[in-house]
This record gives C-alpha cells, sequence and structure tokens, in this order.
C-alpha cells in the first residue's frame, strides 16, 4: 500500500515521497526494503540514523530526525498498530458449516463453523462469527457478530459473549468456579448456577478460564482485553476497558474498575474493589480494596541473595524495633512533664 493511502485511510502528517509503497511493518533494527518502521519509545531514536526502513512513522517531536518518507502522528505506537491491521487483515476461513460439524442451532449464512465444532441447542449465532476447529459452544449461548473463537475454545451453558469478541486457542469461558461448602471432612460442591456475560471488543487469550456466576453473573466489561492463562473466579467484575497481562489470578467476588491494568502475575484475593483506573505492578498481591486511582506495587525489590537474606531478617525485627520506640517516646514524654 502507497503511504498517502495509509495516510487518507488513518490519518496523521505525509512528508516526503507519499507514492513509496509497503508491504509490512518491521522495527527500526530490521526492516529492510518495503517495510515500515515505527518510533515509539525515545530511547530508540538513533536508530533512526540508521534504519533500512522505506518508511517510518514518528511522533511530532521526531519528525526532523530523519529525510525518510515518514508519517508523523502524535501516538505512533497506536498509529503503528492501526498499520499492521491494515497490511495484515485476518484469514478468512469458508463461510457455512464444515460437514463433521455438530450443529443443534441455525446459523446465519455469513457464519463459519469449522472442522469438528460443536454447538448446542437454542444457541444464538451473530453475523460474520468464525468458530475454528475444535470449539464447543454450549447449550444457550449467545455470540455476537464478528467475534472470532479460535481452535479449542469452550463456552459452557447460557453464557454470553458480544460483538467483535476475539477469544484465543483453549481458552474456558463459563466452568465451573470454586464453590464447596466444608460438612465434617468433606466437602460439599456448590452448583454454580450464574452465568459468564461478556461485553464487546473483548479479548480473552490463549488458555485463559472464566468461571461462571455462584448466583450472580461473572460479567467481563467492553473493551477488555486478557492475556494468556489468566484466570478469573466467580462472581468477579471487570469494568470497561481494562488489561491484564499473563498469569494474572482475580479471586471470587472481587469488582475491578474501568482502565484499570495488572502486570504479569499479579494476584488479587477475593470480595475487594479496586476503583477506576487503579494500575497493579508485576508480581503483586493485592490484600485489601483500592479506593483510589494510582500505581499500587507490593513486591520487594530484586538484590542478591544474601543481601536479601540480611534485611529479611531485620524486617522481622521491626515489630520490636517499633514497640522499643513507642516505650522510648513514652517515657520520653514522663520526662518531659516532670521537668
Amino acid at each position: 500500500m502507497r503511504l498517502d493511502e495509509i495516510v487518507a485511510r488513518l490519518g496523521g502528517e505525509l512528508r516526503g515521497d507519499g507514492s513509496v509503497v509497503v508491504s509490512q511493518v518491521g522495527t527500526l533494527a530490521g526492516a529492510g526494503a518495503g517495510q515500515i518502521a515505527f518510533l515509539a519509545n525515545p530511547k530508540y531514536r538513533k536508530q533512526l540514523a540508521t534504519t533500512g526502513a522505506a518508511a517510518v512513522i514518528v511522533p511530532p517531536a521526531a519528525a526532523d530526525d530523519t529525510a525518510l518518507p515518514r508519517i508523523v502522528h502524535p501516538n505512533s505506537y497506536a498509529y503503528y498498530a492501526r498499520v499492521v491491521a491494515l497490511l495484515n487483515p485476518p484469514a478468512q476461513r469458508p463461510r457455512g458449516a464444515h460437514p463433521s460439524a455438530v450443529v443443534h442451532s441455525p446459523l446465519p449464512a455469513s457464519a463459519s463453523v469449522g472442522e469438528h465444532v460443536v454447538v448446542g441447542e437454542r444457541v444464538t449465532i451473530g453475523e460474520d462469527v468464525t468458530l475454528y476447529p475444535g470449539v464447543v459452544v454450549g447449550d444457550g449461548v449467545s455470540i455476537g457478530d464478528g467475534s472470532v473463537l479460535y481452535p479449542n475454545v469452550v463456552v459452557y451453558r447460557d453464557c454470553v459473549i458480544g460483538a467483535r469478541a476475539v477469544i484465543q486457542a483453549g481458552a474456558v469461558i463459563g466452568s465451573d468456579g470454586f464453590g464447596f461448602a466444608k460438612e465434617g471432612d468433606r466437602w460439599l460442591k456448590i452448583p454454580q448456577i450464574g452465568r459468564v456475560v461478556i461485553g464487546d471488543d473483548v479479548e480473552v487469550g490463549a488458555n485463559t478460564s472464566i468461571d461462571r456466576g455462584a448466583l450472580d453473573d461473572t460479567v467481563i466489561g467492553n473493551g477488555v482485553k486478557l492475556d494468556n492463562q489468566i484466570q478469573i473466579a466467580h462472581n468477579v467484575r471487570i469494568g470497561d476497558n481494562a488489561a491484564m497481562a499473563g498469569c494474572v489470578g482475580v479471586a471470587g467476588s472481587t469488582t475491578i474498575g474501568a482502565r484499570c491494568t495488572v502486570g504479569g502475575a499479579g494476584m488479587i484475593i477475593g470480595h475487594l474493589e479496586l476503583a477506576d483506573d487503579v494500575h497493579v505492578s508485576a508480581g503483586t498481591m493485592v490484600t485489601k480494596s483500592l479506593a483510589r486511582p494510582g500505581q499500587y506495587t507490593s513486591i520487594f525489590p530484586l538484590e542478591a541473595h544474601d543481601d536479601w537474606l540480611h534485611n529479611a531478617a531485620q524486617i522481622k525485627r521491626l515489630a520490636k524495633l517499633a514497640q522499643r520506640v513507642a516505650e522510648l517516646e513514652k517515657k520520653l514524654e514522663e520526662m518531659e512533664k516532670t521537668n
């Protein structure tokens, strides 16, 4: 695609030869002929002078750092994302149901149902939905227009998936939550009778599991992005446009606000509330509700093992030291009173 065609579709300011044709996107260090590179992180700014790319996407602050044909945009990273999507449209699978599919509900003509897919009874499938091979859709499920479920996704009964969702391979939507009641020495299973309700424009990563509600629904808001291997427990509610990196775990009945982010391997215990715009650092354990927006971190900084052992030993002494300080302060107050 020509640069001037890209700008006509996506906006931005074109500087240089708009007739240059690009067919793929690459990094500043690795791009070659026919590729367009991008500058999003200022620390790579020097690479503009040496890149082999045919053209570049840059923010206004770096617009004069190169003589290459360039597209100038204030959010060069988001612009790069749109160019990648433009040059790499998703593969189109054949419409209709493959002969090996087992389909118990009517399908729109625009739907694509792959090999060995199972679609249960009373299922509602929207226009242009794609179900890749091995997908299982339980009874009573609803899937919105334009959604894509990759191989071996399982959606349990009565769950709702909105429009334009992307559910990556192996994800499980609506499995039972971890609900058990103690009865003597045994655990009595509590039937999980809620659903999972997923909004529009949601992406769920590979092998991520979202448990159905115990009584009320588990709710994933519009625009939420979940990475791979995440566990969302029963009755969790996640606000619009939140994002979570890989291996995050969210325990039951926790409410997470809009636009929140959780770094990789972050853990949130159950029955908490996180306000809108809370950002949890990678590896952090959240053990209390967070009522104010902002960044929260609970991990201990990395250091040499011997230093860590020394500091850990000092941490154990903090309670005793605090008690001694309090006693000394009390004695000091008494002395000041007598004087």
